[in-house]
């Protein structure tokens, strides 16, 4: 969009712009690009397609002769495809089978129309992985508000999940929370929500809250699970902040009954910067499971 076209930013917000853009640096991150399609053994990656309650999605599959125990499913953060966990699947085990699904909107998954709540992202994966002929139990890997979907995935259908790796989760009441405690930089990210994202993570976006106290009233978590904490933060997040994040990082392993592992010199997309920490959190959930 030109510039001249944007919406200007009021005077009244201008004092919040250094925490906006460390919020934006953790939501926006999506729009920088994403990595290379490669599978697992380099080669180029080609999505399978299902239909899932009448619509496409698109997965890749990874599985070898050498595959045994959960297979390890991965959900992307708000604006990413499948894409952004190659150097994961590059440095996976062989014998771990992985699916990453493309969620509606995203890599050749075509959008959908209607809500984009967690629950009905948690639904649709559900489905796929039995249209897949994928059976459980599972070992859920999400990242930031993907990590928020595996959550909720695994508070839906318990039965299903062996355990869960969370790398920088959204929490289910980050908006609420910035909306509350700094009111102007929440203001700003909605301008961004209106002047940068796309369809799909719009969607996404504004749906992220919704089913979320219809969730909390399930069996609480029971499953292995390990969250995982990005450690380089941007020079300008102030300490106000962090210390929200942090507060609602402590919120997560209290509703989670998560460990906390930090990841030394990673920023918020762990699976690219600290690929090979992801997968020790794999294996060691899936152990744990066994």
């Amino acid at each position: 969009m030109p510039h001249d076209q944007r919406n200007p930013i009021p005077d009244r917000l201008l004092p919040w712009r250094r925490t906006t853009l460390a919020l934006l640096g953790l939501a926006l991150a999506a729009c920088s690009g994403t990595a290379p399609r490669v599978e697992a053994d380099g080669r180029a990656a080609a999505p399978v397609v299902a239909m899932v309650a009448g619509a496409p999605i698109t997965f890749v599959h990874h599985a070898t002769p050498q595959a045994q125990g959960p297979v390890v499913v991965f959900q992307s953060g708000l604006g990413d495809d499948h894409a952004t966990w190659a150097a994961v699947l590059r440095q996976l085990p062989a014998q771990h089978e992985a699916v990453v699904p493309d969620r509606p909107g995203y890599g050749a998954s075509p959008g959908r129309a209607g809500t984009r709540s967690a629950c009905r992202v948690a639904e649709e994966q559900h489905a796929l992985l039995r249209q897949a002929g994928l059976q459980p139990p599972y070992v859920l890997v999400g990242h930031s508000l993907g990590g928020l979907y595996q959550y909720v995935y695994a508070r839906m259908y318990p039965q299903d999940v062996a355990g869960l790796v969370l790398l920088d989760p959204t929490h289910p009441q980050l908006q609420a929370t910035l909306e509350q405690a700094q009111p102007a930089a929440a203001a700003l990210l909605q301008l961004a929500r209106q002047t940068v994202f796309s369809s799909a993570m719009a969607q996404e976006f504004d749906a992220q809250a919704d089913c979320l106290q219809q969730v909390e009233l399930l069996p609480q978590l029971k499953a292995p699970t390990v969250l995982l904490a990005s450690t380089e933060t941007p020079v300008y997040m102030g300490d106000g902040l962090r210390g929200m994040l942090e507060n609602l990082r402590q919120d997560w392993l209290r509703r989670s009954g998560a460990t906390l592992a930090r990841v030394p010199g990673s920023g918020h997309r762990i699976q690219r910067d600290a690929p090979q920490a992801v997968v020790n959190a794999i294996e060691a959930v899936a152990s744990a499971a066994l």
